[in-house]
């Protein structure tokens, strides 16, 4: 059925003076046919808002076209322009997604879908709106750019508009803002949206330091202008003389940038001094170089305050060169320079890619719309990898805050991460494989840690064990959203399945003690069983018993079935312990239980099985208060071939060189140490080891090679750490 809005021959709708300059402007690039659907999109827009009004008491149909003003400013194409115009329709109209693709394609329909937010669906808590939003929002994101883009431009009109807003939803949209969408618009590469973005949120989120800092630099701009205007003369005249077609240009430095300096560095406003920066804009890259020399012959530069980011590009595209230069008064001056075409990248980003694409011959746009779309897949993957939004919102957080470090892999290519980054988020970087497989890397040639944390220009080599699996300490280090996601992911996923085996034998067990038949309980049964214990399924069931989160025996009841034949039963009351079940089975740190000591099972909640020794006061306290329900007889295998952690202590005589001693022999007994603590007082020293023994009987070769040592007075195992 047509709607009534789609009439365009309708007179009772008149073009208005917004509508009439958004056309003007975008006639200057966009054929006439894209110009007919543009003024198709508007009316269909103006009849769909009609009676609709901003907090501010203007007609709705302003804010989608302020919202393709911006976008038209950035030169897009007649899609992205038309989706923008429709961008609320369907949120805030009765049109629906099929009337905008048959009306104007699906595309324009994907693009409004993609931005549309989840308003008809209940969620338990705002934050779980917003980070579903933001799911989903991203998701169409990864599939087309331009969504963002529409997100970015809707997001900076409501900032432009926020004063209308009470102070708390000024706060909250303003810290949603400095979180999310400027340092989105900053990794795509739009600088100016960034800019404002950052300006406006910082103006919301705390209006008292902004009017502040506010008066200071205008107070701080009248007294330096006659000093910058002199800078400028000097920096066009030793330009000019070195022959060279340049554009410079003064700029002040944003007060959020100059905010953020005095909070990360404690400074006061009077100690921030670069507030002035200047740009200067050159015919090629050759003469970005001439000119960087001839400003350092002109002004002294600052030792460390040099970056090249023509050889080596931001993440978000960029390129230019920055120098801070030594002037008059001892005035620090920033300097950017950089050809056109990469002052294109800087001001409209992966934009960039639309308003060149026609022309195909800019590498750079090219280059820099990959890294989009790399950035991109990237966020789609830990998309996926993450449970549910709240984390996924969690780990694009980080994601948007990169630092600057470069590191080269072993043929030559750059990853960018966020400073602080380590090892680990470097292998996931590569390859999700690599990360989970990784076990130590070389930098530069020499054999490091995982959690060594990278500086630019590292050369990294990573190597990989195919036994190896991602360790839940890794969690503690990492820097990238994608390597937790991936870690987490990882963790769950073999957890689960860990759990999974082990509560089917902790049920079997439980069944065997009542004389009953695993293999003769039918599917009717474990149906049953599910439904009454409102699990998801008879995988999750086990799951549950094995953390602990339901009890084997107590299911192992409901399951027995009457006058069945149990003679060819035989009964296993123990559960084998062979040291390969994975995260499922856990060894108590507390007394580090090892093959050959006699052993005992306590099933804790949310942590499954746990190892004790059968001495560990852990399990005499739970013996005393008769506490017994989850407590399980556990049997060492047979065939066990891997080494466990134990703790061990030695008093002895303080004198030089018997720690030396103690770790050569340990060493000598095929050993690893993996901890070592000391504790001096006059006369001796107690040094406490955790060692990777095989056993018992290695536990005691130890024991037997370090009762060599005379100045050792007193040692033994501790089972109570």
């Amino acid at each position: 059925m047509q709607n009534p809005i789609l009439n365009d021959s309708d007179d009772s709708v008149v073009i208005s003076p917004e509508a009439e300059l958004l056309i003007s402007e975008v006639s200057q690039y966009l054929k006439p046919e894209d110009l007919a659907l543009l003024k198709s999109a508007y009316f269909f827009s103006q009849k769909a808002h009609s009676g609709q009004f901003r907090k501010s008491g203007e007609p709705y149909i302003s804010h989608p076209i302020t919202v393709a003003r911006i976008l038209g400013e950035l030169r897009l194409d007649a899609v992205t322009l038309t989706a923008a115009l429709l961008h609320d329709v369907v949120e805030d109209t009765g049109i629906l997604k099929q009337e905008i693709s048959e009306r104007f394609g699906s595309s324009v329909a994907e693009l409004v879908d993609g931005v549309s937010k989840l308003d008809k669906i209940r969620f338990q808590t705002q934050a779980d709106m917003q980070a579903e939003n933001f799911r989903k929002m991203l998701l169409a994101m990864a599939q087309d750019v331009r969504v963002i883009l529409i997100k970015l431009a809707d997001r900076l009109h409501n900032m432009r508009t926020l004063e209308v807003m009470s102070p708390e939803k000024q706060h909250r949209i303003a810290q949603e803002t400095l979180e999310i969408y400027a340092p989105i618009a900053h990794r795509l590469g739009l600088e100016n949206i960034y800019q404002e973005l950052q300006e406006l949120g910082f103006c919301f989120s705390y209006p008292t330091r902004y009017k502040v800092l506010l008066k200071a630099t205008k107070a701080a701009r009248g007294n330096r202008r006659e000093v910058v205007g002199k800078i400028l003369d000097a920096i066009k005249q030793r330009l000019q003389e070195a022959e060279l077609d340049t554009v410079v240009t003064g700029r002040e430095k944003h007060l959020y940038s100059i905010y953020k300096k005095m909070a990360e560095k404690h400074l006061s406003f009077s100690d921030v001094l670069d507030i002035y920066g200047f740009r200067v804009i050159v015919r090629d890259v050759s003469s970005c170089y001439v000119a960087l020399g001839a400003l350092h012959s002109l002004y002294k530069p600052i030792p460390g305050k040099f970056k090249d980011y023509i050889a080596i590009p931001k993440p978000n595209g960029y390129q230019s060169l920055h120098s801070t230069l030594l002037g008059p008064y001892g005035l620090p001056i920033e300097i950017q320079i950089r050809t056109h075409e990469m002052h294109h990248i800087a001001e409209a980003g992966v934009a960039s890619h639309w308003l060149y694409k026609s022309k195909n011959t800019d590498a750079g746009i090219d280059d820099l719309h990959m890294k989009a779309n790399q950035w991109m897949k990237g966020l789609l993957e830990t998309l996926n990898d993450s449970s549910d939004s709240l984390e996924f919102l969690e780990h694009l957080k980080v994601d948007l805050f990169p630092g600057e470090v470069y590191v080269f892999t072993p043929q030559g290519k750059i990853l960018t991460l966020p400073r602080g980054a380590t090892v680990v988020d470097f292998a996931y970087a590569v390859h999700t494989d690599v990360g989970n497989c990784c076990v130590a890397a070389r930098i530069n040639g020499e054999i490091t840690p995982l959690r060594t944390r990278l500086k630019s220009g590292d050369r990294v080599e990573i190597i990989t064990a195919p036994a190896a699996k991602p360790n839940p300490i890794w969690l503690s280090y990492v820097a990238t959203g994608r390597a937790r996601s991936s870690i987490r992911y990882f963790l769950r996923t073999i957890q689960y399945n860990e759990s999974v085996k082990l509560g089917e034998r902790l049920l079997n067990q439980a069944l065997h003690s009542f004389g009953i038949n695993p293999d003769a309980i039918e599917p009717s049964q474990w149906e049953k069983l599910v439904k009454e214990s409102k699990a998801k399924s008879k995988e999750a069931l086990l799951a549950d018993i094995a953390l602990g989160k339901q009890l084997a025996a107590v299911l192992a009841k409901r399951l027995a079935v009457p006058g069945e034949s149990v003679s060819n039963i035989q009964s296993n009351n123990s559960i084998t312990i062979l040291g390969t079940e994975g995260m499922a089975v856990k060894f108590a740190r507390c007394c580090h239980p090892i093959p050959g000591d006699g052993i005992v099972g306590l099933i804790k909640k949310d942590q499954g099985l746990v190892i004790h020794m059968q001495d560990c006061p852990a399990v005499i306290r739970i013996k005393d208060h008769k506490n017994m329900e989850n407590q399980l007889d556990v049997v060492w295998g047979t065939d066990i071939d891997r080494t466990f952690p134990v703790s061990i202590f030695m008093t002895v005589v303080n004198k030089s060189g018997v720690l030396a001693r103690v770790t050569a022999e340990i060493a000598k007994a095929d050993s690893n140490i993996d901890d070592i603590t000391l504790e001096n007082d006059k006369d001796y020293t107690t040094m406490r080891f955790i060692l990777q023994t095989r056993d018992r009987q290695h536990l005691a070769q130890i024991f037997r090679r370090l009762k060599h040592i005379d100045e050792i007075v007193k040692m033994g195992r501790i089972k109570n750490l």
